[in-house]
């Protein structure tokens, strides 16, 4: 490696502006010099020239052409991650001073699992009706993995979620808030449903609805079968769409794990879609949490967001 490129910003003395940023973020994200101009709203001559600024101040190549546009190297690679990021802060800054200037305002960007979505998303959300009137907010409802990989773009401000066993944990800030039991759900009519008791191994005779492969609730209910002496569940379909798995509920016999929060809310009331099976397997989800970038600083109106977030209480 060139060891001129020592960590010490010379990059930045040598002339690297904002507008090679933006061009390698774009490039990052598009794979292709017109789209990457386009988005920036120049030329292409122009980004072309952009480009091969970058790459006479890193003094290596950072692209490598192909049959529908182009491919970074690895170097090229790292520098449009970190370009992303480092205007991703710049937008957070500016949005922080805006906050600042206009005390009790802004926009805030917040995801959650599913459960917590439920039990603490959505009466913050009523709360801050109220109490920041001024606050327009945006909630992304995903499993954990791709939400740490929104947190790490720069496209949220906080999480709802748990650290994701495949990214590296030092790179989080993670404020543990509670575990998530799981129940077992079906349609209204269904035969389990129609029981006193069930054993667990009655619940083999049915097709499952698992949420997808290397998801932490897929991996837990496994595991929890397995120290019953019971061996994985039928399942055709593997989905972590909710509004997928409720529909295959209803037209079907299948049964399937969904977080304590979320089977209550859809089993409760008179046109209630799903019921709880009277069987408690003990299904536990570890912790979830407050997650955010480390070392990030959240804008004045996410920071009161987070603290309703933080005191509801299921």
């Amino acid at each position: 490696m060139d060891g001129s490129l020592d960590g010490s910003g010379r990059l930045l003395r040598r002339g690297l502006k904002l507008a090679h940023l933006r061009l390698m973020a774009a490039l990052g994200e598009t794979g292709a010099i017109g789209l990457a101009a386009a988005r920036l709203g120049v030329t292409q001559p122009a980004a072309s020239r952009l480009l091969a600024e970058v790459e006479d101040l890193v003094g290596r190549p950072l692209h490598l052409r192909s049959g529908r546009g182009i491919v970074l190297t690895p170097e090229g690679q790292a520098l449009a991650r970190r370009a992303a990021r480092a205007l991703a802060e710049v937008t957070s800054a500016e949005r922080e001073m805006g906050d600042l200037g206009r005390g009790l305002s802004g926009h805030v960007r917040l995801g959650a699992v599913t459960g917590p979505a439920l039990d603490r998303v959505l009466p913050a959300l009523r709360a801050a009706r109220l109490a920041l009137p001024n606050v327009t907010t945006e909630v992304e409802v995903a499993p954990s993995e791709p939400l740490a990989d929104l947190l790490l773009a720069g496209r949220l401000d906080f999480a709802l979620a748990r650290l994701p066993e495949n990214r590296e944990a030092a790179l989080f800030d993670l404020e543990p808030l509670g575990e998530e039991q799981v129940e077992l759900v079906a349609r209204p009519g269904h035969a389990l449903a129609r029981r006193r008791e069930i054993a667990p191994r009655d619940l083999l005779d049915y097709d499952w609805v698992l949420p997808g492969p290397g998801t932490l609730l897929r991996r837990t209910v496994l595991e929890r079968l397995a120290s019953l002496g019971l061996p994985p569940p039928p399942g055709r379909l593997a989905t972590s769409s909710f509004l997928l798995t409720l529909a295959l509920l209803r037209e079907s016999n299948a049964i399937a794990p969904l977080a304590s929060a979320v089977a209550r809310r859809f089993a409760s009331g008179p046109e209630a879609g799903l019921v709880v099976l009277p069987l408690d397997l003990g299904i536990v989800v570890p912790a979830f949490g407050l997650m955010t970038l480390r070392g990030a600083r959240l804008t004045p109106a996410a920071e009161r967001l987070r603290d309703l977030v933080r005191t509801q209480v299921p």
